[in-house]
């Protein structure tokens, strides 16, 4: 899903570009070599067009950049839970005492003099 997103992001701002670049500025832009979107729309057509789709454009932007970085925050933390796993505690080994046997007779039935 985040590459997803990530991919319609970049298209769209990719389209955010091409559109502002065709808007009519103060020296004409590069409105002035698709003359035939004027006559299309008409004189206002096409700026009131290309307005509405600049806004729209970026709107979807923003939502987008909010939402991958929103989810790459999310998807960090996540990582960085995964690095904090505590290790169970264990208790210190108690020391055994190991007694010897008490010395055998050497011979059963055998008695010592």
């Amino acid at each position: 899903m985040y590459s997803f997103i990530s991919v319609i992001h970049c298209l769209i701002c990719v389209f955010l570009v091409l559109v502002i670049l065709l808007q009519q500025g103060r020296g004409g832009g590069l409105s002035a070599f698709s003359g035939g979107a004027q006559q299309i729309f008409g004189g206002q057509g096409a700026g009131n067009i290309l307005t509405r789709a600049t806004g729209i454009c970026a709107g979807l932007v923003l939502v987008t950049s909010i939402f991958l970085a929103r989810w790459s925050t999310s998807r960090d933390r996540a990582l960085e839970d995964a690095a904090k796993v505590e290790t169970p505690k264990t208790e210190a080994p108690k020391k055994i005492e190991v007694k010897s046997p008490a010395p055998a007779d050497p011979k059963p039935g055998s008695s010592a003099k």
